[in-house]
């Protein structure tokens, strides 16, 4: 019955017929509920398109945010995927995000994480903390991409890990291992160990990723003690390339408890709509990178380059031990000429068969959960 009902509602008015019409009055809580559904589905398609502001609107916003930005006194950025998608690592729920074509039933192209350097939008980051118009980044982002622009450690909180990192949690304090590849290959949701083991004490290394369904516990990378704390703090929230799905869960993050008039200013940055854009001071409809370049403009701050020279990584990262030289087949982060002798241990290849397991692998084989019949 519902199929015929269905069928009957996708013609016009004016093409039903008596029968139909009769079938349709007969089966009034019928057409509700298909029309309940076709609400749903009109409501989340417009929730998943992406809107531009027009280059007016774009330099008026950006005009706003920076004049904020300039009277802030405690300014905190929060970001998500889309701040990454410059450097050729897709997202999660846009157009093209891993979840949106696995839930169309489509393939999703691994790609080399290892391949990925800070975009502008994470210079421009770094460079707004050095001049201190910025306390504060909280990230959702597992990327490395904020350590690797040159943020200083004490004021970055990555609050899903970093696939560069692991840890022993055998050492008393949690001994931090940085790596020049993708810790994550041989991990999984609750299934965190790399294989390795700490050069120390010997326990097992584990990775730092926070998976959906587990709770970060880890003081670094994650340093939730340090978002908690900017969040309070804060007078100005900036969030750049993030849905907002996951950490608007997050309760710490947004002062909710404050009356209202004593909550931070929210400006969002987002192609598409986020749960949070009714309580924004401001929504701009723009990619991160061109939001970012014409606010640095508007500052009058001269946005930094990215040199893989002056990449922090290559100084932090602990080199592979001889007997670990075949324990992951991730590529390695290609060092500046002028260390490449200082890294014996670097591969130069990686294997071609594609990203498998790991925090970002998991996003290939993730299943859409089919939802029960009504």
């Amino acid at each position: 019955m519902h199929a015929n009902v269905s069928r009957i509602l996708k013609k016009s008015e004016c093409e039903r017929t008596e029968e139909e019409f009769a079938l349709l009055q007969r089966h009034q809580d019928t057409v509700q509920e298909l029309d309940k559904r076709q609400v749903r589905r009109n409501t989340l398609k417009r929730k998943q398109e992406e809107l531009f502001d027009d280059a007016e609107d774009l330099r008026t916003k950006v005009k706003q945010l920076a004049e904020v930005m300039r009277q802030a006194q405690h300014a905190v950025i929060y970001t998500g995927a889309g701040i990454s998608t410059a450097a050729s690592i897709p997202d999660y729920r846009g157009p093209n995000g891993v979840w949106t074509q696995l839930q169309k039933g489509r393939t999703v192209m691994a790609s080399d994480l290892s391949d990925a350097d800070p975009t502008l939008t994470h210079m421009c980051i770094r460079m707004l903390h050095k001049v201190r118009m910025v306390q504060h980044v909280v990230s959702q982002n597992c990327d490395g991409l904020h350590l690797r622009s040159g943020l200083p450690r004490h004021a970055l909180s990555e609050l899903h890990g970093n696939m560069f990192i692991e840890v022993c949690v055998s050492c008393s304090p949690v001994r931090e291992v940085i790596r020049l590849f993708d810790v994550t290959e041989r991990t999984a949701l609750h299934r965190h160990g790399t294989g390795r083991r700490c050069p120390q004490c010997g326990g097992e290394l584990r990775d730092t990723i926070v998976h959906f369904g587990e709770r970060g516990m880890l003081e670094q990378p994650l340093n939730w003690k340090g978002a908690a704390e900017a969040a309070q703090q804060a007078d100005l929230i900036l969030c750049l390339g993030s849905s907002l799905k996951v950490l608007k869960k997050y309760a710490c993050l947004w002062s909710m408890k404050k009356p209202a008039a004593k909550r931070p200013k929210l400006y969002i940055v987002n192609l598409q709509w986020t749960p949070k854009d009714d309580l924004a001071t401001l929504k701009i409809h723009g990619k991160c990178d061109d939001v970012m370049r014409l606010l640095m403009e508007e500052l009058c701050v001269e946005i930094p380059t990215y040199n893989r020279s002056e990449d922090p990584i290559f100084s932090l990262a602990t080199p592979l031990r001889p007997q670990e030289k075949d324990s992951h087949t991730r590529k390695i982060l290609a060092p500046p000429s002028a260390l490449v002798d200082s890294l014996p241990n670097a591969k130069s290849e990686a294997e071609e068969n594609g990203i498998k397991g790991g925090w970002f692998g998991r996003g290939y084989t993730k299943s859409r959960k089919k939802s029960k019949a009504t």
